[in-house]
């Protein structure tokens, strides 16, 4: 029994915003983790339907593999994969697949952002941020100029 005057001994139910969580950080690592499988098994459904539109459309081609012809210029941004896409081409489904392949891990730095916000852990945050930064300057931005 607690006195008048002592102070109680009960736990307190706050919780300290400067001890780690385990539980979300094991909660966190589970949704990154579901994330990466999605976006891993999402591309690759699109390049194989991808494949299979090419190779209906392409079967009978023989190929000439004595002069290298380089990428069209209509897959070598976003919107021009985009647009080939829309006109229903075997060839820009597999590279739809490519680019959400390469934006997996990007969602996933942009996912740990949130989840390191949620914990209040500002330097991983900062450090998420710029890492965030780079990787869509090399996706998008390498064809920006100053």
């Amino acid at each position: 029994m607690a006195t008048a005057g002592a102070p109680s001994r009960q736990p307190s139910r706050e919780p300290n915003s400067f001890q780690p969580q385990p539980w979300a950080d094991r909660r966190l690592e589970i949704v990154l983790g579901n994330l990466l499988r999605a976006g891993v098994l999402l591309s690759a459904a699109i390049v194989l339907a991808g494949a299979c539109v090419y190779l209906y459309r392409h079967a009978h081609e023989r190929a000439n593999y004595r002069v290298f012809v380089g990428e069209p210029s209509d897959f070598r941004t976003i919107p021009g994969v985009v647009h080939s896409v829309m006109n229903g081409r075997g060839r820009g489904l597999i590279q739809l697949g490519l680019l959400f392949l390469i934006a997996t891990p990007i969602a996933r730095v942009a996912l740990s952002i949130v989840g390191f916000a949620l914990e209040r852990d500002r330097m991983y945050v900062g450090f998420t941020v710029i890492v965030l930064l780079v990787l869509l300057y090399s996706l998008l931005g390498s064809g920006l100029t100053f």
